[in-house]
This record gives C-alpha cells, sequence and structure tokens, in this order.
C-alpha cells in the first residue's frame, strides 16, 4: 500500500502549492512523478490515480496547481465547481464547445448561479496563467528531485486534459525523464517541442475532436525535431475517457488500455 499525505513545496509565482504525496512503504530511492489534474482541480480522482502509479513503485506529487493563487482558488471553490459541473453534465457532449448552445442554456440558470457559472466558465476556457501554472508545476519536478527518497534523474510527468497540456509544457521548461499527455493541449508556440529531452506519450479519444484538431502540428513537430513519441488515439472515446467517475465519458476499454501503457511506457523511461 503506498502511504499518502498532503504536503506543500515553495513556487516562484505566488503563495506554496498544496499537494498530494504518494510513495510505496520503505525509504528505497524511487522513480518520481509528477501527475497533474484535469481543469477542475485535484480531486479525489486525481488522488486515486495517485495511489494506483504509487503502487506501480513511484514517489507521485499530485499538486492542487491553483493553490499559489487566491483568486483562482476562490473561483474554483468546491461550491462554484459543483455548480458548474451540474451545470456542464447536462450539456450534450456534442454541443460543449457550440458557444451560441452553451449560452442558450447557460440563460436559463436561475441568478446567483448562472453568474458562478460565468465566473468559473470564463477562467476554464481561456482565464487561466498557463505560464504561472506550467512553472508551478516545473517547482513540483524540482520539489521531487530534492527530496533523499527519489532518484532525481528518473522523475516524469503525467497529466489529463487541463494538466496533459501541463504535462508537455514541464517536460518543454525543465530536463524530466518521462512525459505522458492524456488528452492534452500542445505547447504553444509548437516550437517548443524542440526543448522537450524525454521520451512523450499521448493518447487520445477519437471523439475528442477540438483536441485533434491540432495533432497533426504535434506529430510534425515530434518528427521535425526527432523527438521519442509515441501515440494512440482510440476509437469511439471522448474526452476525458480515463475519468471514471465521468460517466457521461468514461470509456472502459480505452481506459483499461491506456493505464497498461502508461505502465509500460514508465517502466521503459524511469525504471
Amino acid at each position: 500500500m503506498a502511504n499518502a499525505e498532503m504536503i506543500k513545496y515553495k513556487t516562484q509565482v505566488g503563495n506554496d502549492i498544496y499537494a498530494y504525496l504518494a510513495r510505496p512503504d520503505g525509504e528505497e530511492k524511487l522513480p518520481g512523478v509528477v501527475l497533474i489534474h484535469e481543469i477542475f482541480g485535484l480531486s479525489g480522482h486525481v488522488k486515486a490515480v495517485a495511489d494506483r502509479i504509487a503502487k506501480e513503485g513511484y514517489v507521485v506529487l499530485a499538486p492542487h496547481l491553483y493553490s499559489f493563487s487566491p483568486e483562482i482558488s476562490s473561483v474554483f471553490s468546491d461550491q462554484n465547481l459543483a455548480a458548474t459541473m451540474r451545470f456542464m453534465g447536462k450539456i450534450p457532449r456534442e454541443k460543449m464547445r457550440d458557444q451560441e448552445f452553451v449560452q442558450g442554456e447557460l440563460s436559463k440558470v436561475p441568478s446567483p448561479e448562472r453568474e458562478t457559472v460565468q465566473r468559473v466558465m470564463g477562467m476554464m476556457f481561456g482565464g487561466l496563467p498557463m505560464d504561472k501554472l506550467t512553472t508551478a508545476g516545473v517547482d513540483g519536478v524540482e520539489y521531487l528531485r530534492s527530496q533523499d527518497y527519489v532518484n532525481g534523474d528518473r522523475i516524469g510527468t503525467i497529466g489529463f486534459c487541463f494538466g496533459g497540456g501541463i504535462s508537455v509544457n514541464i517536460a518543454c521548461n525543465t530536463r524530466t525523464a518521462a512525459c505522458i499527455i492524456f488528452y492534452g493541449n500542445n505547447p504553444s508556440p509548437i516550437e517548443l517541442v524542440e526543448k522537450i529531452q524525454c521520451p512523450v506519450m499521448g493518447l487520445y479519444g477519437a471523439e475528442d475532436m477540438h483536441i485533434n484538431a491540432n495533432l497533426d502540428k504535434l506529430t510534425a513537430a515530434m518528427a521535425k525535431y526527432r523527438k521519442d513519441f509515441e501515440m494512440r488515439i482510440y476509437p469511439g472515446a471522448a474526452h476525458a475517457f480515463f475519468n471514471n467517475t465521468n460517466r457521461q465519458v468514461y470509456n472502459s476499454a480505452a481506459a483499461k488500455d491506456s493505464w497498461k501503457r502508461v505502465k509500460g511506457f514508465f517502466k521503459r523511461t524511469l525504471k
């Protein structure tokens, strides 16, 4: 069983970052993994994934990246997120990026809940300081590197959705040994791929048209800069297919296969 606790580490961009730390029993020096959450923050699901990775023999740090900023933390409070997720759960998957439809449905939500959902969604879709959040993730890598029980030369990253984009951004900004992207955005600008020093694996759902629209740019950049890159697209799977707490999008076959690939990839790159 993994040992788990909430810790905090210093960051260059604001207040300390709170994080969930999970690691196996014993004092053996182990490889590390920084796990970046979905857009909704450090949820119980993310902690459960951290525990699963730790049980495979890794020290896992899952930072709550928003915790450095009182402003972001207040917008992304549990109460505000619950209201937003209730609203988003009523939007058909294929309509999620249809702003006219979403705004029409939002107009039916009573005030003040409507204002709350508008504020959260406004920050989710374009209002987050991605540079600062990436730096907070890089600082998480350095925190693991400084721990006596972590092999500092064998630290990887993995992230889901928003966290998938941060995972590859971290790889563009510091030395890591592995990077896994679950349906995350490309680095911007795409030329940042040249700075990646580690193998990268991308896992995507075939029905995730918004993210997939730019995969050709990612594969072209990986080829141009001669990176170690592998990718899997799962037919019939939507965005967030790995999240078994979201029954609207969870795809058990894709989740099972991708987890097998995660274990194999980390074994190859970190062990």
